[in-house]
């Protein structure tokens, strides 16, 4: 993978300074020999109170460098820029520039050395925050920007310069007015250019700018960086020639950006990026403009609309070489040619005067053609048939043209007024009417609605079920008109649900037939039918077991299987955890209790049944102490174990004469082997403490007694 060298510019302002900055770029020249001068250049507003950087007292201007892995490699001081205004872009003695707008350059350049280094450099310059008053981005105060550049890596070229602009960008322009703008760029090595529009890049605080990629500035709806000024036609830049044009419909400042991709040998190389803030601004100005003829074929009279701006005397000329009475100083007159044609109308703004302005339009004047057709009322699919017929303004000469779709029969026709248009399947159909008279053509377009026919169905039905079966059927009906249904089911039942529930039974295969009815507008039925609804037979669960009574002394259960002949597999759950899958068992209880026995089977078919029965298992008590034992290890008698049969918190204490406790447990199946500590006790008398619950009588029982630790010598 291609690894980077990346270079960070960093500049520190005050906070004053940075919130009217408005834009920048970063240019580099290849000086050979690893050096590269670097030329920044920032645009701020002229109202800043707080100086650019590098100009006292305002902090020094910065040059951060990593490596293509991102490491801190030195941090340079760029010095002081060079500064001067921006003339606004309109070179229009016609429009007086806003005093409130005025914008300064600051030129920063520097040399530095940058060894080819694989995968080249990034140039870098960010700031905090943009002017609060901005309109097209969110949260304007608080975004900042960040302008770089890419100087490409030996494997890519051996030498490169960056394109750069050839004008300063605009610094306003003027509302409703179209604005052109050459955008263009020069590039000292002859590379290949392409413009287009990008998103600006948002900024941080941090000493050291992060490397590439950038958050984008966040869009406020509906603007982006495609549309980023509200503008009528949009702003829009030519790839080839550079030229950025459009024409602005709202006043205030706007962020947008430019960028330039240069290729080399058709291979991109480098992306030369320019940030810049232009504000909209109302612009004092005579532009002579006509309204544009609406219809061709209008009559002969025409009242003119006059769009001019800024003018407040006006010369018409109407262009009828007939007659030398065709002008008018009206602001916006009426004027009635003798003939038809073409005429070419001249508008003069301000005429005679140092600002005037002359815009011409021509004008087509033939008689009136306004052709359209009457709505036709929406039609049942079944026997449908439309007529259309022409109304309006026209010739007798004129010529006409009906489309109605592909799915009408026929689906065209030169009749003035068609009949028996027959439309194949239901919908929405658009209707267009085109008539030509001379050089005129007018159209008419208008829609007709085909309604469908009721399409009944049954959805999702499971064809294989089990006895009873219980079906909610899914009605998948459509239609464009409200429904009635009617279900008739094989077991005799019938239902105007919309999604009735049945019941089938015994085994054996049911249908089920849905009526959808439409009785308004369109009357029509519509039928659907199953046929093979499966319904298999389920086996019956069944058996019995012995002793149904008995106790922890006897906990052994017997079962015997009394499912129906067709089950094929057997399961059991005895209640206590255990389970089995044979149809005959044995199962033998832990401890007391009631037990629910549960058998599942299923039959061939995927049918199953269960049933379940209890089991008591009734608790026994017995208690019994040896009185001697001889722990030698021989497997004869080694531990002092007690015999507790059913007791509840249970404790088990061992005590030598001295009242010393050698053993505890609370397991009644747990003895003790004659050792404490991990030594062996001596011969002697033990005396022992027992407690537990007694499950029969349910009552605390408290025990002591002694034993005999003998020893075979």
């Amino acid at each position: 993978m291609k690894k980077f060298f990346f270079i960070f510019i960093c500049f520190f302002t005050i906070k004053a300074s940075a919130t009217h900055i408005v834009g920048g770029e970063i240019i580099y020249d290849d000086l050979g020999g690893g050096n590269y001068r670097i030329t920044l250049k920032i645009y701020r507003d002229c109202s800043s109170q707080a100086p650019f950087n590098g100009v006292p007292p305002a902090g020094a201007a910065y040059i951060s460098v990593y490596d293509s892995a991102q490491n801190y490699i030195g941090f340079y001081d760029i010095g002081s820029p060079t500064i001067t205004i921006v003339p606004p872009a309109i070179n229009n003695p016609c429009i007086i520039t806003p005093n409130s707008v005025c914008v300064e350059q600051g030129v920063y350049t520097h040399t530095i050395n940058l060894p080819p280094l694989a995968g080249g450099y990034d140039v870098i310059h960010h700031v905090t925050f943009r002017n609060a008053t901005i309109l097209n981005i969110v949260n304007p105060g608080m975004v900042g920007s960040t302008y770089y550049t890419h100087i490409p890596g030996p494997e890519e070229v051996t030498f490169n310069d960056s394109p750069r602009f050839t004008n300063l960008p605009p610094i306003f322009i003027c509302n409703g007015l179209k604005f052109t703008f050459d955008h263009s760029a020069i590039d000292p090595d002859g590379d290949q250019l392409v413009y287009s529009m990008y998103s600006p890049f948002d900024g941080s605080s941090a000493l050291t700018a992060p490397p590439p990629p950038y958050t984008p500035v966040i869009f406020q709806a509906p603007y982006s960086a495609s549309y980023p000024i509200a503008s009528n036609p949009a702003f829009s830049i030519n790839p080839t020639t550079g030229i950025f044009s459009g024409t602005p419909t709202n006043l205030g400042q706007w962020v947008f950006a430019i960028c330039v991709k240069e290729y080399r040998n058709n291979q991109l190389i480098n992306t030369h990026y320019r940030d810049f803030q232009v504000n909209v601004v109302t612009c004092t100005a005579t532009l002579s403009v006509i309204k544009d003829q609406t219809v061709q074929c209008a009559g002969s009279t025409f009242n003119f609309i006059n769009q001019s701006i800024g003018g407040t005397q006006f010369s018409w000329n109407f262009g009828d070489p007939n007659t030398s009475a065709d002008t008018s100083h009206l602001v916006n007159p009426t004027y009635t040619y003798a003939d038809t044609g073409k005429y070419v109308v001249t508008l003069i703004a301000n005429p005679g005067k140092p600002c005037a302005d002359t815009s011409k339009k021509t004008f087509y004047v033939y008689p009136v053609l306004d052709i359209k057709f009457p709505p036709n009322l929406r039609q049942c699919l079944k026997g449908n048939a439309f007529s259309f017929s022409t109304t309006g303004a026209y010739l007798p000469s004129t010529t006409f043209k009906w489309d109605f779709t592909s799915s009408a029969t026929p689906s065209i026709s030169t009749l003035k007024n068609p009949t028996n248009i027959v439309y194949n399947n239901f919908g929405k159909y658009f209707v267009k009417l085109v008539a030509k008279q001379s050089v005129c053509i007018d159209s008419f377009i208008d829609s007709v609605r085909v309604i469908g026919r009721p399409n009944a169905q049954i959805s999702n039905l499971p064809v294989s079920l089990c006895n009873p079966a219980t079906v909610a059927f899914a009605n998948g009906s459509s239609g464009e008109l409200p429904m009635k249904y009617f279900w008739k089911f094989s077991n005799g039942s019938t239902s105007t649900a919309f999604e009735p529930i049945q019941v089938f039974s015994p085994a054996g295969v049911y249908g089920a037939t849905l009526a959808a009815i439409t009785s308004i507008l369109c009357a029509d039925t519509s039928i659907a039918s199953v046929n093979h609804v499966t319904v298999n037979p389920t086996p019956f669960a069944g058996f019995s077991f012995s002793p149904q009574i008995t106790t922890i002394f006897d906990p052994e259960i017997t079962i015997n299987n009394t499912a129906s002949p067709d089950a094929i597999s057997w399961n059991y759950a005895f209640g206590d955890g255990a389970t089995s899958g044979f149809p005959f068992e044995k199962h033998i209880y832990d401890t007391y209790g009631d037990y629910t026995i549960t058998q599942y089977v299923t039959n061939n078919f995927g049918c199953s049944s269960t049933i379940s029965q209890v089991v008591k298992i009734l608790p026994e008590y017995r208690f019994w102490v040896p009185n001697a034992f001889t722990p030698d290890e021989n497997l004869l008698n080694d531990h002092f174990m007690p015999i507790a049969i059913g007791v509840l918190n249970y404790d088990f204490e061992i005590f030598d004469r001295w009242g010393e406790r050698l053993f505890k447990t609370n397991n009644p199946k747990q003895g003790w082997n004659g050792f404490y500590k991990g030594q062996e006790c001596k011969q002697d008398v033990y005396v022992w403490r027992i407690t537990f619950k007694n499950v029969v009588t349910e009552k605390d029982e408290v025990h002591y007694g002694h034993v005999t630790l003998l020893k075979n010598e």
